[in-house]
């Protein structure tokens, strides 16, 4: 199988039921956000050590190739068999949210982002799933698409926060609270 088609030599690619649809649509912006997300969580595996945490992501990342096939299948289409995003796929995350954050000390403030590699690659990997939400809902409002989808990205932009809380945990890193400056000396920055 070739790499190149040259069919999307013209801005236009084909979604799986074969139209053709231009490359600034709604539902590759919406899918082309989930692959980058995927990527990402590729990248910040390569900086986690803890071997529970990796079998989550993988699993996650096979989840986002389903779920990827989910948003570039239209509803109506029957022809080939795609697995849909239902509650199975968030109930996964669900209680993955829940596993992690019961080891993790009460939040209390907002934290900034940051902390070890790992961390960061995880609050970075939330923001790109914050993304994928806002373009799968605005994909929502223009097009009938399967709706958990929309379900499963929210809680997983939930699941990487305590991924990354709980990387900084066992990675010694303490978190960064969020604090609101009421005034500040521009010498204290120099």
């Amino acid at each position: 199988m070739k790499i190149y088609t040259k069919g999307g030599d013209k801005g236009q690619t084909s979604l799986a039921n074969g139209k053709r649809v231009d490359k600034c649509d709604l539902r590759l912006i919406a899918y082309g956000t989930v692959d980058e997300l995927n990527s990402l969580l590729g990248l910040a595996i390569s900086f986690i050590e803890n071997d529970k945490i990796k079998k989550v992501i993988y699993k996650i990342q096979n989840d986002l190739f389903e779920l990827g096939a989910d948003l570039a299948t239209p509803l109506d289409y029957d022809k080939i068999p795609v697995k849909r995003i239902d509650n199975i796929f968030v109930e996964f995350i669900e209680k993955m949210i829940d596993y992690y954050d019961e080891k993790l000390p009460e939040l209390r403030n907002f934290i900034l982002p940051g902390g070890s590699i790992a961390s960061s690659y995880m609050h970075y990997a939330r923001t790109v799933c914050r993304r994928a939400e806002r373009e799968v809902s605005l994909l929502m409002k223009n097009e009938n698409i399967n709706q958990m989808v929309l379900v499963y990205l929210n809680r997983l932009s939930d699941l990487l926060f305590v991924l990354a809380r709980f990387c900084n945990k066992i990675d010694y890193n303490d978190e960064i609270k969020w604090e609101r400056e009421t005034s500040f000396n521009i010498e204290d920055y120099l």
